[in-house]
């Protein structure tokens, strides 16, 4: 069947009524959180995990996706009302945004940013439904080395992407790996790094980690900075929709953002952040008004929000093709498929086509859903920021510590997610990134898997990790995800070493 019969499936799944509702549901929550600054879609997905776990599968992960949207249409709200960027990726949106609700255009600067984000998202999710099958055909050939050298290669990207030091990606990534070694070992039976305790042998549950790490972590780090203060609301002024101008220079960034987010989101250590600061650079240098940038370009609103849409939907081409998370929340999302039982990657296609095609048409719908909550109800988003602070995190640190108890009504589950609450709070404190120690926990047992089934074909044989063309150049590209962030933060700092000394001379 072609990419169309398939997707055609997926609109069966996805427009069944309960589906629809956990869209609607996962978009009005993205949206929400996108909104309320420091409140991301990984923690939100991360705090769901445990309430979900006895729902359908393809429902929560409808939901899961459509958070993941809403979180990326929301970011713009703060960005532009507030100059404060609800989501990373959002911080360029800011730069010009803002400057234009200054100026009394929030409006249309809004209007440009759900619109964009609308397109983008639109052909950013067909272009997904057309690679993805070509890439899991590819994938099908793939043995135990190719699949151990696509683990390697998904550990490298995953400690470069992250964080701003790929040694601290690197250890929060061995600190993962050492937590997926806890439990029974499936091939011998031994119970390793257990410790005596009974509740350790079936191993650490990923969602009390991730809700951990992420919620209790992100409290506790918010509350021990004291990040309280007034913030000013930009208010909108005149009319929310675009005039015939602010269209005709907006259409050709909507389109040049998407097809600058799609592939860079799809990249190992691509990410968001790169294709709205590559889109604002290409729209700044395209502009037939350059000199409105710094003032309130909405070039420089329209093209970076497609970027940032389309490379939500690029993420999502490796993590359900390959099992390659390329962004937090994509590592929450692969643990929410983990707690269903399902490994994304080639054979969750063959296995499962009807949560997968389902997941991809479900995204289509709430580009649509999004559309429509996005600019009548933006006086709603508006006023979840006058929300207290402290509120909002203790209201969060309630809700994780009841979805682990309803998840897994264990008091030695509630000490471990304090425990690793307290260690999210510590890898915060000290600069380490996040989401590396879950992914290390999630496919370091698969890893360790795939490696002793090719040296168990091989008779103990370690060549035979690089007899395969396909998996050298995968070994290549780890190392390659490794050095060239390294050289390109040495000449970045050479740079910034060169400008201060001439400014001194």
């Amino acid at each position: 069947m072609d990419s169309f019969t398939l997707l055609a499936h997926g609109f069966a799944v996805a427009m069944q009524p309960l589906n629809l509702l956990y869209a609607l549901i996962g978009v009005t929550l993205g949206t929400a959180v996108g909104v309320l600054p420091g409140i991301g879609p990984a923690l939100t997905v991360a705090l769901l995990l445990p309430v979900t776990y006895k729902l359908d599968p393809a429902g929560s992960l409808i939901m899961f996706a459509g958070i993941y949207y809403g979180g990326m249409y929301g970011g713009s709200t703060t960005s532009i009302l507030l100059n404060t960027p609800g989501e990373s990726s959002s911080i360029v949106t800011a730069l010009e945004g803002n400057k234009m609700a200054r100026a009394g255009r929030g409006g249309p600067a809004l209007a440009t940013a759900a619109i964009g984000s609308f397109v983008a998202g639109l052909i950013a999710t067909m272009a997904l439904a057309l690679i993805a099958p070509t890439i899991v055909k590819f994938a099908l050939s793939f043995g135990p080395a190719e699949y151990f050298a696509l683990m390697v290669l998904a550990f490298m990207t995953v400690s470069a992407a992250f964080g701003d030091s790929t040694l601290r990606g690197l250890t929060a990534l061995f600190l993962g790996l050492a937590l997926g070694l806890i439990g029974i070992d499936l091939q011998t039976g031994q119970a390793r790094l257990a410790f005596g305790i009974p509740d350790l042998l079936d191993g650490v549950e990923v969602t009390t980690l991730a809700v951990a790490l992420f919620a209790v972590g992100e409290s506790l780090s918010v509350a021990a900075a004291h990040r309280y203060g007034e913030e000013k609301i930009e208010a909108i002024k005149g009319s929310v929709w675009m005039n015939r101008e602010d269209w005709s220079r907006s259409w050709k960034p909507w389109l040049r953002g998407t097809f600058i987010g799609f592939p860079i989101g799809a990249m190992p250590a691509g990410g968001a952040e790169i294709g709205t600061f590559l889109s604002y650079s290409v729209e700044k240098q395209l502009s037939k008004k350059p000199e409105e940038f710094g003032k309130g370009a909405i070039e420089g609103v329209a093209g970076p929000e497609a970027a940032n849409n389309a490379s939500a939907a690029g993420t999502l081409v490796p993590l359900l093709t390959l099992g390659l998370p390329t962004s937090a929340t994509a590592a929450i999302m692969l643990a929410g498929f983990q707690q269903f039982g399902l490994q994304p990657g080639p054979l969750l296609f063959a296995n499962n086509p009807q949560i997968v095609w389902g997941l991809i048409a479900s995204l289509l719908v709430a580009n649509f859903m999004l559309l429509v909550l996005n600019l009548p109800l933006v006086g709603l988003w508006v006023r979840l920021l006058s929300i207290p602070r402290h509120w909002l995190y203790a209201g969060i640190l309630v809700f994780a510590t009841l979805g682990t108890i309803g998840a897994n009504p264990s008091t030695f589950e509630l000490g471990m997610l304090l425990a690793f609450g307290v260690l999210g709070y510590i890898l915060r404190r000290f600069g380490y990134p996040i989401a590396p120690v879950v992914v290390g926990l999630i496919l370091g047992p698969m890893a360790e898997q795939q490696l002793r089934r090719a040296l168990a074909i091989s008779q103990g044989d370690p060549t035979v990790l690089v007899h395969s063309p396909i998996a050298v150049i995968l070994l290549i590209l780890a190392v390659c995800a490794v050095v060239v962030p390294l050289i390109m933060r040495a000449r970045g700092k050479g740079k910034v070493l060169s400008s201060l000394a001439a400014s001194e001379d």
